[in-house]
């Protein structure tokens, strides 16, 4: 006997459906799986004929044949471990109902036939709903990811018995529901604040205009001025996640098993800050089978990277594409895989690898050559990507101990929700939702400036040595800093502190 039903499988950052079709015929006892699986679905064949026989259910001692289809595509992972055992059982007449038409089934099953989580099942309940495939039944612990998606009926489990015992209408199980304006409503404590950072005012007006036009950062100081500290608070003054954000950043972290436990979405933006010892897979994405790296797990947020030049020197130039275009590509003999990567970089360096060169208390050990050597791990073209550069010098005792009153985070976050909002409605119709994406052809129309300020740039330009990307990038810098001052016009005052960011790009930068 015949019968097919349907599940999912997950490929870069989206999901596609799977026919899984059971044959059972007389002959002997023999139990195949087709259509290109993995290691794990061929183990799911033991799995499943535990959990039917301890779910006391009979399992058919005859030949059983499993197709995934499409054939042409590798399969991989323990999510048709529950639609292979409902298929097996209908085939075998224990389950008759029509629901398996219009279901979309997943999840794990242990031997003792309880359904376990599984990975990515919100990217598969976003295609449920595109393919008019409304029904989804999901393990029981997936229940709130799931949930978010509106017009689809989510339908949970926690044994293969319930599921059966559902299937042939003997008890009903309520479809999910999950309110996302509650979720979004809970009101959050940040443990951390910019109220906390004393001194280091230049540095905290640099990244206050990073955080408005989402521009890439680099900071460069003596060890405990405070570099760190400044970047960990920088998503603290972040305009808030919108829905459709906050379900780019759940598929993800739902693809790469990071979400956390009964978490249906991610409403913080992300903070990731990986060990300089993390391999370019790490960083970038990849592996035998390909998951997201950390540019992609920064997605909608901050990627801070301590201590730059101490990143390998492959790792580095491999995120120059990915900081340009949003997105990074993963290829491989077959096939390929996408995954969106639209982050802010922040990172940070000392001045040389002692890291005091340039220091008014501590004198600095280094030679010149170790200086120029360990200046030029930083390629120029990516330097070029970075919008602003920022010096953050040894703070002075006084400044610490002086309780002065200093802005907080909500008043600073205040400032660049007012300035992203004049720049969603500047880009509003576009695929630009900040100042940082803009195009050469957006920043001619929407960074134009009067002779005084080309007078003011051409000779920052000559002087500085500046590249023609560098040049694109004060402008996108300049008409942020207009933007935070509610300024339609460029301003030479906004050019001037938008060429200031530029420190690294000084010939003294290679001493």
């Amino acid at each position: 006997m015949l019968s097919k039903l349907y599940s999912a499988t997950i490929f870069g950052v989206d999901a596609f459906i799977v026919e899984v079709e059971v044959d059972i015929r007389p002959g002997l006892p023999l139990f195949n799986i087709v259509g290109l699986p993995d290691t794990a679905v061929q183990e799911s064949r033991e799995r499943v004929r535990s959990a039917i026989k301890n779910s006391e259910f009979e399992f058919p001692m005859q030949r059983i044949t499993v197709n995934l289809a499409p054939a042409d595509i590798k399969k991989g992972g323990p999510i048709f471990d529950l639609p292979i055992a409902l298929g097996v059982l209908a085939a075998s007449g224990q389950i008759k109902s029509n629901l398996l038409d219009k279901l979309l089934i997943i999840g794990e099953l242990s031997l003792d036939g309880r359904i376990k989580p599984v990975n990515g099942v919100l990217p598969i309940a976003l295609m449920a709903k595109k393919s008019n495939k409304i029904k989804l039944l999901i393990p029981k612990a997936n229940a709130k990811e799931a949930g978010i998606i509106k017009q689809l009926e989510v339908f949970t489990a926690s044994l293969l018995y319930e599921v059966v015992e559902f299937l042939n209408g003997k008890i009903s199980i309520e479809p999910v529901l999950v309110n996302t304006k509650d979720i979004f409503n809970k009101k959050k404590d940040n443990q951390i604040d910019f109220a906390e950072v004393k001194g280091q005012e230049h540095a905290k007006r640099a990244l206050e205009v990073a955080g408005a036009g989402s521009h890439n950062v680099i900071m460069i100081g003596p060890p405990g001025s405070g570099k760190t500290m400044l970047a960990r608070r920088l998503p603290t003054i972040l305009p808030s996640l919108t829905l459709e954000e906050s379900i780019e950043i759940t598929k993800l972290y739902s693809i790469a098993n990071l979400l956390p436990p009964d978490t249906s979405l991610i409403t913080d933006r992300p903070f990731r800050a990986p060990h300089h010892t993390i391999s370019n897979s790490g960083l970038i994405g990849g592996g035998r089978i390909p998951k997201p790296g950390e540019i992609s797990l920064s997605h909608n947020g901050v990627l801070f990277l301590d201590e730059l030049p101490e990143f390998s020197r492959s790792a580095l130039e491999s995120m120059r594409q990915p900081l340009e275009d949003g997105i990074v590509t993963i290829s491989r003999s077959l096939n390929s895989v996408t995954y969106t990567s639209s982050f802010m970089l922040v990172a940070s360096l000392n001045p040389c690898p002692c890291g005091f060169f340039g220091d008014p208390v501590k004198t600095c050990t280094c030679s010149s050559s170790q200086i120029i050597k360990y200046r030029s791990k930083i390629s120029g073209p990516l330097l070029d990507r970075i919008d602003i550069h920022i010096e953050v010098p040894r703070i002075n005792c006084r400044e610490v101990m002086e309780k002065n009153s200093v802005e907080n985070s909500c008043t600073i976050r205040k400032r660049v929700e007012k300035a992203r909002v004049i720049q969603r409605e500047r880009f509003s119709g576009d695929s630009v939702f900040c100042n940082a994406q803009m195009s050469k052809k957006q920043i001619e129309k929407h960074c134009q400036i009067d002779q005084n300020c080309k007078n003011l740039l051409y000779k920052a330009m000559e002087k500085l040595n500046l590249s023609t990307r560098a040049y694109d990038r004060i402008l996108k810098v300049a008409r942020t800093i207009a933007d935070l001052e509610q300024s339609r016009k460029i301003k030479i005052s906004h050019l001037s502190e938008a060429i200031q960011y530029r420190s690294l790009d000084r010939k003294l930068w290679l001493y």
